[in-house]
């Protein structure tokens, strides 16, 4: 007998639980949700990601979503250098994302602390205070570039997320794996 305030396990037979898991996995890629994060830049990231998300790009059109709930998000858009009084909000907000949870850096701010770097109050970049997967260069990115970067992260997403290599990174656009082995 299962008692109050006991979770209940399932036992799902392993066909099953396969078939579940692709199913999980293509709607993530279908429809990915996204919940933005400016955590100390100038806003002309921001001004480029809602330029993405309006009529004339679109981003909308491929599945992608922008959430004001991060209980609810697939991917995390941050932008700006983190700073001291934003750590611990970008910390939470990144533990409120269920598994698996994908970043996207965008800026430069936001991948070297840019015209920020060396202030008083910068901690440093996205890279320094959580995971980042795929990180968008620009001062601001170009929603162009901002639409190559989220389908860079879906084909990550699609050759089964972080632990497979990703596909090529377009021009612009860098995995995080290319950015370490270049500060290598």
């Amino acid at each position: 007998m299962i008692g109050k305030g006991e979770p209940v396990q399932l036992q799902i037979p392993e066909p099953l639980k396969g078939i579940m898991d692709r199913i999980a996995l293509w709607s993530r890629i279908n429809s990915p949700w996204l919940v933005h994060f400016n955590s100390g830049s100038c806003n002309g990231c921001d001004i480029e990601i809602l330029a993405t998300l309006a009529p004339r790009y679109d981003l909308e059109r491929v599945g992608v979503k922008l959430w004001g709930s991060p209980r609810h998000a697939d991917v995390l858009v941050c932008t700006g250098p983190v700073t001291r009084q934003s750590r611990d909000r970008l910390i939470r907000v990144f533990e409120q994302m269920p598994a698996p949870k994908f970043v996207v850096a965008v800026g430069s701010c936001g991948i070297t602390g840019g015209a920020f770097h060396g202030c008083y109050n910068i901690i440093g970049d996205i890279g320094d205070v959580i995971p980042v997967d795929v990180y968008i260069p620009g001062c601001p990115p170009r929603p162009e570039a901002i639409i190559d970067g989220v389908v860079q992260l879906l084909t990550k997403l699609k050759n089964s997320g972080r632990k497979e290599t990703p596909a090529p990174a377009a021009q612009g656009v860098h995995d995080s794996r290319d950015i370490s082995e270049a500060k290598a």
